[in-house]
């Protein structure tokens, strides 16, 4: 699943959860594999929704955080996640632009 925003805010990623668990309804739980963004918290999605619906969300996830030693290689190694590789190798000035560009690679993709 891709969505752009023009921000990483911890509201932008709480409704991205919310997308990600309507996507997925019947899942019990779902685990995601976080870097150590400091968006990345349960506290966000208190921020975006009513308690109820926050816990619910934050219920259904489970969050495994990478370690930082291993992010920190990964970002010195010379691979790069493959949409940054096939798509995203230059600046895109134009958010409308760029979530052609991703459209155009996700249907590509698929």
């Amino acid at each position: 699943m891709t969505t752009l925003t023009r921000r990483k805010t911890r509201v932008d990623w709480a409704h991205f959860l919310k997308d990600i668990a309507t996507r997925y309804p019947d899942a019990r739980r779902i685990t995601l594999v976080l870097d150590n963004l400091n968006t990345h918290r349960s506290g966000a999605l208190y921020e975006a929704f009513v308690p109820r619906e926050a816990k619910a969300l934050r219920d259904q996830f489970v969050c495994v955080h990478s370690p930082k030693r291993q992010l920190a290689q990964r970002r010195r190694s010379r691979t790069r996640p493959v949409m940054i590789r096939q798509c995203l190798d230059r600046r895109i000035e134009w958010i409308d632009t760029l979530r052609i560009e991703v459209a155009c690679w996700r249907a590509a993709r698929d």
